[in-house]
């Protein structure tokens, strides 16, 4: 990690030029109201200075936490920007969820001024998991958070044993002051932190009393990281996230640093108390003491779209976004255990979302549709997931009262006015989805 370190003129004098003028571009597109501005004046920066993210990164006071993986990222990085900045420290934050090198650069400029000196005390940084191999070698975090790994966006990523092979490549190059936290539960990671020659904490749940009944149709790493031997899993929390062992060569879950139980959660689903232990974890590393990471969790406010409650002509509305089969199965787990009965499902087909959408199949919307109630279905492939519903069905004589509307202010209108004053609307978007949806309720875009 090199934080502080001094930059040389010439380099100060690029660096001051590409910021400025990124800091131009911002205030145009702000001004118009041409969107947040969250990728542009990154990808101009980069073109005048290739090595900003470098020499940004190195005025970062205290160090970068980067914080990679498929499901989370958001959340995580706003749990652990509330506890930090609750202790006053001063934080850069890529907080409109641009993830890409472009959106990193973005977010460091944010926080400097014309000449280029970045005053921040921590830069917390959401990294796509594809470029994380990228990244590394100019951000030099000083704290790589690693949440899980999922099949998520195939038509870009493919599958996730490539993606930790990548990361632990990398990641082994960097220096052994960096500290890695990996998800315990995720067979993957777990192995991945067990190879590193750095300092690893892990991250994960001692909860068996929250064990699913069977292992869910949307499963990926269920063999052996190290010797492809099918482990076995006393229980598992979601996906292939669990408590497991190998029969064959003896890999074994690694031993989380905190014990959950002990852990609250603010947010709804147990996929955010991981993201509730990770954002400890690092915290404790960094030195804050347990009663403010517990007060930063306790007084934390959602993320837009994850796990948001908004109130709407009077009626809640929880918008829970969902955008690959793990993520919508433990949304889903979230409608089914509630006794709401009016539900959204937008499904988009977008960059951000993915193009390919035949992850739906592998979502297990039966549950769903098992419970009954109101489903209205909308967005770009709005007849692909009607179908998926329908096949859902165990016969067509179903307790669901299933509605399609291909145009989205009407189906929020419909789901709006099919939801009693004592319940809560769900709506499950896809990312592009979610935007559209948020924008449509509050009157405003987010990006």
């Amino acid at each position: 990690m090199t934080v502080g370190k001094k930059i040389k003129v010439i380099d100060r004098l690029r660096l001051g030029f590409a910021v400025s003028m990124a800091k131009s571009v911002t205030f145009l597109v702000r001004s118009l109201r041409l969107g947040a501005a969250s990728v542009l004046p990154g990808s101009i920066a980069r073109r005048i200075e290739p090595r900003i993210l470098e020499l940004l990164s190195q005025q970062v006071k205290n160090g970068i936490i980067l914080i990679a993986g498929t499901n989370g990222k958001t959340t995580t990085a706003l749990l652990l920007c509330t506890i930090l900045e609750r202790k006053g420290f001063r934080i850069a934050h890529n907080s409109t969820g641009a993830n890409l090198e472009n959106g990193l650069a973005t977010a460091l400029i944010d926080n400097a001024n014309l000449l280029g000196n970045l005053n921040v005390d921590y830069a917390i940084l959401e990294v796509d998991e594809n470029i994380v191999p990228k990244v590394l070698k100019p951000l030099q975090p000083r704290i790589i958070l690693c949440l899980n790994l999922f099949r998520d966006q195939l038509d870009r990523y493919g599958e996730v044993d490539s993606i930790s092979k990548r990361w632990t490549k990398v990641i082994a190059t960097l220096p052994t002051t960096t500290v890695v936290i990996p998800n315990a539960d995720d067979p993957t990671l777990s192995y991945l932190g067990q190879q590193l020659p750095q300092k690893v904490l892990f991250f994960g749940l001692n909860e068996p009393e929250n064990y699913l009944e069977a292992i869910p149709h949307a499963v990926d790493s269920i063999y052996c990281p190290s010797c492809g031997h099918a482990l076995d899993y006393q229980g598992v929390y979601l996906s292939h996230l669990g408590d497991f062992t190998c029969p064959s060569c003896g890999f074994t879950k690694s031993q989380p640093a905190l014990l959950s139980q002990e852990w609250s959660q603010i947010l709804v689903g147990l996929y955010n108390k991981y993201n509730t232990l990770a954002a400890a974890t690092a915290a404790k590393e960094l030195g804050v003491d347990e009663v403010s990471i517990r007060g930063g969790i306790n007084n934390f406010q959602a993320a837009f779209g994850r796990a948001e409650d908004l109130v709407i002509d009077g009626k809640r509305v929880r918008i829970l976004l969902s955008k690959n089969p793990v993520g919508t199965n433990e949304t889903i787990r979230v409608v089914t255990e509630s006794t709401d009965k009016t539900t959204l499902l937008v499904l988009n087909d977008r960059t951000p979302d993915g193009t390919d959408v035949s992850w739906i199949w592998d979502v297990d919307t039966e549950k769903l549709v098992a419970r009954g109630g109101t489903l209205i279905v909308s967005g770009d492939r709005v007849y692909d997931m009607a179908l998926r519903l329908r096949y859902s069905q165990e016969s067509l004589d179903s307790d669901i009262n299933l509605i399609v509307e291909s145009n989205l202010q009407q189906a929020i209108a419909t789901a709006l006015e099919h939801t009693p004053v004592n319940e809560t609307l769900h709506i499950l978007p896809t990312y592009s989805a979610m935007l559209e949806v948020r924008e449509v309720l509050t009157g405003r875009k987010i990006l």
